[in-house]
């Protein structure tokens, strides 16, 4: 398994490399994987943004690699974009293997996207597998259905906690102290919408997301055909303002009225909960006119913890009657 930092490179500064170390040895000892750095993802954050070919080079030699059977991201950041001269879809298309990461990594899900390759959007090193003091239960069932089975995934349960606590990682004595984990009181939450839907999953962070609008990563309108999209916002807790804007962006792209049905994850820290809901209720069922579209809101992917895994093209459904959440294929093939 490979290690790359494809944003920013922080796995690789002195004051975290400590909490990469912790990452790789949970990936060791919990998954039995070997852990491979790709040359350049711990040469630090300075050396990184300024050498964007550089984190592409490991991205094209880990899939090149026929040792390497998987890819995952050290961290999210920023500036993923910037890879893009510098990336081989040939390359992606003719060695397919597991990649994973969320929040930036969404422009690198894209990428597989186009070349056809399935990927997943879960964990990263130094967020999840580096979880203070231990992994959530949660996270490593998720991981073990998705990456470890030849079985349909199936139902995807609510989790009973959450947590979105942060402890600065620069304080390596933070790293000993367990995040203070919230009871789920809500649980999934149907916004609207009724009986089943079924559509393959395609979606990530909204705030990356929006960048992507107008590259040539952008899928073609005929690919949203069908979808249940998936969205998820970042610790940057955007303003219900800025959701708004970005879902009738959407909307004036005609995304909206090509899926099948949309989930939402849980807001980080809970910040905007009420207020994401009626943005996300004004644009597409009064502007958009889907007052049939189903929604699911509060679950549990992207930037809050613990998270579940979602397979890009994998078949989901989304079942009005009892909110539940299904995905109707294995995670591998």
């Amino acid at each position: 398994m490979a290690a790359v930092s494809l944003s920013w490179g922080g796995a690789g500064d002195q004051d975290l490399r400590y909490r990469y170390e912790i990452g790789k040895k949970r990936i060791e000892k919990l998954f039995g994987l070997d852990v491979v750095e790709m040359p350049n993802s711990l040469k630090g954050s300075e050396y990184l943004y300024n050498h964007p070919e550089a984190r592409a080079e490991d991205m094209m030699s880990a899939f090149k690699d026929k040792d390497i059977k998987a890819i995952f991201s050290n961290i999210g950041g920023d500036d993923t974009l910037r890879l893009l001269p510098y990336i081989d879809f040939n390359v992606i298309k003719n060695n397919p293997k597991i990649f994973m990461g969320y929040s930036d990594t969404t422009v690198n899900h894209f990428m597989c996207y186009k070349a056809g390759l399935r990927s997943y959007y879960g964990p990263s090193i130094l967020a999840e597998f580096a979880e203070n003091v231990e992994m959530h239960d949660y996270t490593v069932k998720w991981i073990r259905k998705v990456l470890f089975s030849n079985e349909i995934i199936g139902e995807i349960n609510e989790s009973k906690y959450w947590t979105s606590e942060l402890l600065p990682w620069e304080n390596k004595e933070k790293s000993k102290i367990k995040r203070k984990l919230n009871k789920e009181i809500r649980g999934y939450e149907l916004l609207q919408g009724s009986g089943k839907v079924r559509g393959e999953l395609i979606g990530g962070c909204i705030e990356v997301m929006d960048w992507l609008r107008g590259t040539f990563l952008w899928p073609d309108l005929k690919e949203w055909e069908n979808k249940i999209l998936f969205l998820e916002t970042s610790e940057d807790k955007p303003s219900p303002d800025y959701i708004r804007w970005y879902l009738r962006a959407l909307n004036a792209l005609g995304i909206f009225e090509r899926i099948n049905g949309l989930i939402i994850a849980k807001p980080h820290d809970e910040k905007y909960y009420e207020e994401y809901k009626k943005e996300y209720l004004k644009v597409i069922k009064e502007e958009a006119k889907r007052d049939d579209l189903p929604i699911l809101y509060n679950m549990n992917f992207g930037h809050t913890a613990p998270m579940f895994i979602l397979p890009y093209g994998a078949e989901a459904e989304i079942n009005c009657n009892n909110k539940k959440f299904i995905i109707n294929e294995s995670g591998t093939k």
